[in-house]
């Protein structure tokens, strides 16, 4: 895929989908950024990326080895090294212990974890190499304590959690920021409306709110980096 872009800096966006992946992608072109969405769909993925300046698409189980070496191997072939790789892939599966199937368990696992570390590990050495870049996974609630419908979702998310923090240990003092945005609480979309419709709009987390966030993570001064930061309406109880 050729592409016509000068050289900007590129963010990487893995789960480009509706509600966070697509507003944390609006935000960072915005700032300048050359935005690449990635999604299981490249159709819809691409066609995402019409609706964003600056933004191109491509279809990438974040899960397979093999595609994450292809895609990534691909944007630095049309745009160069990435400087921003935001995280926000998810595998949603709810069940409780009694009812959740191995095949569900490991498919959650594969995308929250694995997925990261997969897509990480494609942008780690370019970014040790200029000293310099950010790693932002987009997390959960359910990666620091388990509900009962979360037998598949909650260790997934706490795999995901630790694989970031040990990360950060090792990559901080090479000049790589990684860092956790915590989502506690429901987030603003069409489909989770249609499942709580009674629920007022400031209830809920606004996509465009964790969009910011993560925007200014990654113009945090090195003296004074965050690792773990929460995102919640002012309506949540915690």
């Amino acid at each position: 895929m050729s592409t016509s872009f000068e050289r900007r800096p590129v963010a990487v966006i893995a789960g480009a989908g509706p509600g966070n992946g697509q507003a944390i992608a609006r935000r960072f072109a915005e700032s300048g950024y050359v935005v690449v969405l990635l999604g299981r769909n490249a159709e819809k993925t691409q066609d995402l990326a019409k609706e964003i300046p600056q933004a191109v698409g491509y279809g990438c189980d974040v899960s397979d080895s093999d595609e994450v070496s292809s895609v990534f191997s691909q944007i630095r072939s049309d745009l160069g090294g990435v400087d921003v790789l935001v995280f926000n892939a998810g595998s949603a599966i709810f069940a409780d212990i009694e009812t959740v199937t191995a095949e569900q368990f490991e498919a959650s696992w594969r995308v929250n974890a694995l997925g990261g570390l997969l897509c990480s590990q494609a942008v780690i050495p370019e970014m040790v190499a200029r000293g310099a870049g950010h790693i932002l996974f987009i997390g959960a609630t359910a990666s620091r304590r388990g509900g009962a419908q979360m037998a598949a979702f909650a260790p997934a998310k706490a795999a995901q959690r630790s694989l970031a923090e040990s990360m950060a240990r090792q990559l901080w003092p090479k000049g790589v920021h990684v860092a956790l945005i915590i989502i506690d609480g429901i987030v603003d979309t069409p489909t989770t409306r249609a499942y709580v419709p009674d629920r007022p709009a400031e209830s809920l987390v606004a996509p465009d709110a964790v969009a910011h966030t993560a925007y200014e993570l990654t113009r945090q001064d090195r003296r004074g980096w965050s690792f773990e930061v929460e995102v919640r309406p002012f309506l949540e109880k915690w």
